[in-house]
């Protein structure tokens, strides 16, 4: 005799569980406790076997149609019976619905584990050490906010180009351009690692070359034209205003670091008689190392006079504890007149780099070392910071010197037969 679900309810509990059937292998057992459990009972491979079909009545006798009050969208609801009749369907194809439980709980939990977002978060932390923690705190965030909600959950193997670029371009959408191209990247690396570590078969964001515009904020404005340059150095050396910005100002183009890095240095980082900087780069937190000309080393010693006995060799005007704002080269150029399409605090880097390799003739890989860029040997290994050392001494002085005879007015030329 089939249940009925009034007699489902109004069975009672009792000192031992107790079984009610309903037809082809399906009943409830009833516990002490007054709970329902439903139970599919089956042979598979000539053994007995039992599934579990969930409680009563989260579980009903039947299916029924319910909606979601929240949505107002209706869903099915499977009952008791719907799930046995799924399971004898399984039996059927020779399949044991128990395993077939077993197994598609496994890929579940293979799928969650290989997830965009649980492999990321896996490069992240790998690589997270060996990065400057502001730096690994805005890629962490960048994929929180913008990546995470919209993939985060899908396996990272079934990631497609077409739903990656639609995730980047809710980012382009709302005008952070650059953020978009950065959070690509980002993607990328995530992508390569699971290569690397067996959990993709290739990283689709490759395939979206070019689908992002060009970003305007790629290329810092520079001056990298030798006559301009002179031009430019002797408006630097022109500034009227404070000491502290006036050596910065001065330091800047015979340094070439990024200006994060110039603002921020330390005293104790500073080896004036060895004439070298060593800091750690703040966007890759490596060590390096800044041989210093020496015109650098007396602009710093006239510096050390002022701010010697604080940390910061460039401190803050309203506080000795803190370094320059990271506007203060900035507003000091554009009161100067230098136009901000002119230069500006990353351009000195590229104005060092595009005249060492063009007009003086370096070696590309040592104004690439001197940058602080990532540079290998002949086996794909880094080089460590003292690569190079005495060539990259001798070209800054020869970059010092040179820039000394371009605001002097004198005709440079090409040097490539002197090149270091």
């Amino acid at each position: 005799m089939a249940l009925t679900d009034t007699a489902i309810r109004n069975a009672k509990p009792r000192t031992k569980p107790y079984k009610i059937f309903d037809e082809r292998g399906l009943f409830l057992i009833v516990t002490p406790s007054g709970g329902k459990w439903w139970r599919f009972r089956y042979k598979f491979d000539n053994k007995e076997k039992l599934l579990s079909l969930g409680v009563y009545p989260d579980v009903p006798l039947a299916s029924q149609i319910k909606k979601d009050e929240e949505t107002g969208k209706t869903r099915k609801s499977k009952g008791a019976r719907e799930l046995r009749d799924d399971a004898r369907e399984l039996l059927a194809q020779g399949i044991d619905p128990g395993e077939n439980r077993k197994a598609k709980k496994a890929e579940k939990q293979d799928r969650a584990a290989n997830s965009f977002e649980v492999v990321a978060r896996e490069w992240y932390a790998k690589h997270a050490p060996n990065w400057v923690e502001h730096h690994g705190d805005r890629i962490i965030r960048r994929l929180e906010r913008d990546i995470f909600p919209w993939m985060g959950g899908t396996p990272i193997a079934d990631v497609t180009a077409p739903q990656l670029l639609a995730v980047v371009r809710r980012i382009e959408d709302r005008g952070a351009l650059e953020t978009a191209h950065r959070a690509l990247g980002n993607c990328g690396q995530v992508f390569r690692y699971a290569v690397a570590t067996g959990r993709a078969m290739r990283d689709p964001s490759g395939d979206l070359r070019g689908a992002l515009p060009p970003a305007k904020g790629d290329h810092f404005a520079a001056t990298t034209e030798p006559k301009q340059a002179a031009a430019l150095l002797r408006t630097l050396d022109g500034y009227q205003g404070t000491l502290t910005v006036a050596c910065a100002l001065r330091l800047a183009p015979l340094v070439f670091v990024r200006p994060g890095e110039l603002r921020t240095a330390e005293w104790a980082d500073i080896d004036l008689d060895a004439a070298e900087w060593r800091y750690t780069v703040t966007k890759t937190g490596t060590a390096h190392i800044v041989p210093l000309a020496t015109q650098a080393v007396a602009i710093l010693r006239e510096l050390h006079a002022l701010t010697g006995t604080g940390r910061f060799v460039f401190p803050g005007a309203r506080s000795n504890g803190r370094p320059m704002s990271d506007n203060a080269i900035l507003a000091a150029m554009r009161r100067m007149g230098i136009a901000k399409d002119e230069m500006s605090g990353h351009g000195f880097r590229a104005m060092a780099r595009t005249i060492l390799d063009e007009v003086l003739g370096v070696r590309p890989d040592l104004i690439e070392h001197q940058l602080a860029h990532a540079v290998k040997d002949p086996n794909g290994r880094a080089y460590n910071r003292t690569a190079h050392l005495p060539e990259r001494r001798k070209m800054m002085q020869q970059w010092a010197d040179y820039l000394d005879k371009l605001k002097a007015g004198a005709e440079v030329i090409p040097l490539h037969g002197n090149a270091a």
